[in-house]
């Protein structure tokens, strides 16, 4: 039997049809030139923003700490010793500004600084020099000497602070009513000085330094001299001034008190240098003929005030003269050794000896 045939079994199989393909856009030049921007100007930017970070970081700044930078540290050396103390975040930063910013030199000293205050105004405190200044004052010194290195200090003046220390105004506990001259009652010594101070508290300093030390020392304790204690101040002045060996000294003391209980004028050639106003030349016969209550060759008696600051030893050998009837001294050894006498006649025989040996 014949099976009917359907119009379709002709038809060739079904095959899955196609999508119609996609055409593939290229990316955007504009869009690749901005990626690659991107990426090359984020380093800077984060660079940059961290830079500004460093030179003015936010939040408040820290306590007080004191930088000391040595002669001779250079801008690394510096950055680094700020970076330790937490005065800023990195000393890259610090040298890189300096660099671009023409800083310092930087001059070496202590410095007060704040944690956290930052590159820029770390820099800038530092280029204002040292703020913690040293004043050395050895003894020896004159008011016009302590004065010049006062003076020398940033922002300090000579002439304000001598005018103050002739004033009376500041005064010492030490300096007897109708003085009114602090010359021999400051303490020579070396301190330390903030910028800023003012001659008066720097004087002031100074002073109560001398009586701090004078009360240690035991200066009221002069009954058995016969003197005040401003007086034996006086011959420690003396004393400092004509001694370079400290075994003079105690010889040298028992010289003024023998001429001073005689009667003699002292005759001692430190009061006529500070009389003419100092200087290291020799004395001429004018010098030795002023008129004026410094000259101990025409004036009897102490000086009326002291005539340079004293040290400790000097001060010790006013107040413990050596027991010993000496009236004369003269200079005999380069070392700068005294022959002391107690007549005139051995006085001219040192005296010779001391001319023969080119020390007169």
């Amino acid at each position: 039997m014949t099976e009917p045939v359907d119009a379709d079994d002709d038809a060739p199989p079904d095959v899955p049809s196609r999508a119609p393909a996609r055409t593939r856009r290229r990316p955007r030049r504009g869009v690749l030139v901005a990626s690659g921007l991107a990426v090359l100007v984020a380093p800077f930017l984060i660079a940059g923003a961290w830079f500004w970070w460093q030179l003015d970081p936010p939040g408040a700044r820290g306590g007080a700490v004191t930088v000391s930078i040595p002669a001779g540290t250079g801008v690394s050396g510096i950055g680094d010793r700020l970076h330790s103390a937490g005065v800023i975040g990195s000393s890259l930063a610090f040298k890189v500004y300096v660099g671009v910013s023409g800083g310092g030199p930087y001059r070496s000293g202590q410095y007060k600084l704040r944690r956290n205050m930052g590159v820029r105004a770390a820099a800038g405190a530092l280029q204002k020099g040292p703020s913690i200044l040293k004043l050395a004052l050895p003894p020896g010194l004159t008011l016009d000497q302590i004065a010049a290195r006062v003076g020398a200090l940033p922002g300090l003046s000579a002439d304000r602070f001598l005018a103050l220390a002739r004033s009376g105004t500041v005064r010492s506990k030490y300096e007897p009513p109708g003085v009114t001259t602090v010359e021999g009652l400051t303490w020579p010594d070396t301190y330390v000085v903030d910028r800023g101070e003012s001659e008066a508290r720097i004087l002031r300093l100074l002073v109560g330094a001398f009586d701090e030390n004078a009360d240690r020392i035991g200066l009221s304790n002069t009954g058995a001299l016969g003197v005040s204690p401003y007086q034996a101040l006086v011959v420690a002045s003396m004393i400092q001034a004509e001694a370079r060996l400290d075994v003079d000294r105690p010889l040298i003391a028992a010289v003024v008190y023998n001429r001073l209980h005689d009667g003699m004028p002292l005759q001692i050639d430190a009061t006529v240098k500070y009389a003419r106003g100092g200087g290291d030349a020799p004395l001429t016969s004018d010098n030795f003929a002023l008129d004026s209550p410094y000259n101990t060759y025409k004036v009897k008696g102490l000086p009326p005030t002291p005539i340079m600051t004293s040290a400790e030893v000097s001060i010790r050998a006013a107040l413990a003269p050596a027991n010993a009837p000496f009236l004369y001294y003269v200079v005999i050894d380069p070392s700068g050794k005294h022959a002391f006498s107690v007549t005139y006649a051995q006085h001219l025989q040192n005296v010779a000896e001391a001319r023969r040996k080119g020390l007169l």
